[in-house]
Parts: C-alpha cells; sequence; structure tokens
C-alpha cells in the first residue's frame, strides 16, 4: 500500500476585495497584482491560524494570487513560520470569458461541469485539468518530503475541486461536496493514510 508522507492541511483564501465586490478574477494577470484581503479577510486569516489545535505547521505553499499570498503571510506571521512558498498550480480556476463578471456566473459554470469533467464552455478551465495541476503538486510535495505538516493556501474552486480526488468523486462532481468557506482551514489527508488510486493515477501536467 502506496501511502502519505506528508499531511496536508488547506485554507480557503480570507474574504477578498474581489469577494466583496462581486466579481470574478482569475485571470494571474490581475488577481496576482490586485484584490487582496478585506479586512474582513484579514481578520479571517489570522482567526484560522489562533484556532489551528492540530500538529504544528511546518511548510506553507500558497497560490500566487494576491488574496491568498496575504492569507499565507498572515498564518505564516501569526504562528512565526518561515516565509511561505509560492506555486501556480494553487492558482485559482480560470474563468475565462466569465472574468471580471459577477459572481453568479460561477453557478452557470458548474452547471455545465455537473454534466462533464471536461466543460471549457466560454475558455473556463476544465475540473480535470484543475484537479490535475493542484493533486500534481501533492505528489510532487509528498516525492521530496517526509514527516512534514504542509499548509496549502488556494482558492473555492480549486479547493473543491482537489477535495473530489479525497471523496472517491470525480472532478465535476465538486459543488456536491460541503462548501469551502473564506478564511476556513482544513485537513485534507494525514501522513500514513493510503494514497487513493485516483490520486496515484494523476495525469501529468
Amino acid at each position: 500500500m502506496t501511502v502519505f508522507n506528508n499531511t496536508y492541511l488547506v485554507i480557503r483564501h480570507g474574504q477578498s476585495q474581489a469577494n466583496v465586490a462581486d466579481i470574478v478574477v482569475s485571470d494571474p494577470a490581475i488577481g496576482c497584482v490586485q484584490y487582496g484581503l478585506s479586512p474582513l479577510g484579514e481578520q479571517q486569516a489570522k482567526t484560522a491560524a489562533e484556532q489551528y489545535s492540530g500538529t504544528a505547521i511546518t511548510k506553507i505553499f500558497t497560490s500566487d494570487f494576491t488574496r491568498t499570498r496575504e492569507t499565507a503571510a498572515i498564518v505564516a506571521n501569526t504562528l512565526n513560520l518561515p516565509a511561505p512558498t509560492e506555486d501556480i498550480r494553487l492558482r485559482e480556476r480560470y474563468f475565462g470569458e466569465w472574468e471580471g463578471k459577477t459572481s453568479a456566473a460561477y453557478e452557470q459554470v458548474w452547471a455545465k461541469d455537473a454534466l462533464t469533467a471536461d466543460n471549457n464552455e466560454n475558455g473556463v478551465e476544465s475540473t480535470a485539468q484543475v484537479r490535475a495541476r493542484a493533486l500534481n503538486a501533492i505528489l510532487e510535495f509528498d516525492a521530496k518530503y517526509h514527516g512534514e505538516v504542509i499548509l496549502l493556501v488556494a482558492h473555492g474552486d480549486t479547493l473543491q475541486i482537489l477535495a473530489t480526488a479525497f471523496n472517491d468523486l470525480p472532478p465535476n462532481q465538486h459543488r456536491t461536496l460541503p462548501h469551502h468557506e473564506t478564511g476556513e482551514l482544513k485537513l485534507l489527508v494525514k501522513q500514513g493514510d493510503a494514497i487513493p488510486p485516483q490520486v496515484l493515477n494523476t495525469p501529468k501536467k
């Protein structure tokens, strides 16, 4: 049986300025330089770190979007951890032509997702693509490290889609899982847990 060498935690960024403005910000050209955390989002990140009571976190990897970098920095500072490492595989799902539209666009994309894991309509990144890149990051970390407690700082859709691999679901069924709230920190998988076949069989990207 192949098992995980590390424990993985995940946190969605705190409430962002994009959340407050009710717009889709998924383009790295915009999201990596604008739309950081709101004051509430900053507090959510700090509270998540303060309330964490599990095994001590040792490493933090984060999406390079402003809202995730700021969340990761707050958590690291609160817990006196080394500076987080950026990894573009943890980025927000790209929503194509829905960029800059209101959050109502998400429901339309999710309705299409439910039909196929390869939904690329309107230039949207498919759930299969999102899951593959996020899992490739985890598999790389697991090959490199041993005995670490690794926190991944990412985005709502990215984390929902990633979670399907650990709940024996196809990636396009991500909306059947509990909603991952802003600033919510969760356990993804523990060191010593068996690596699911769908994770081991992740396409290389």
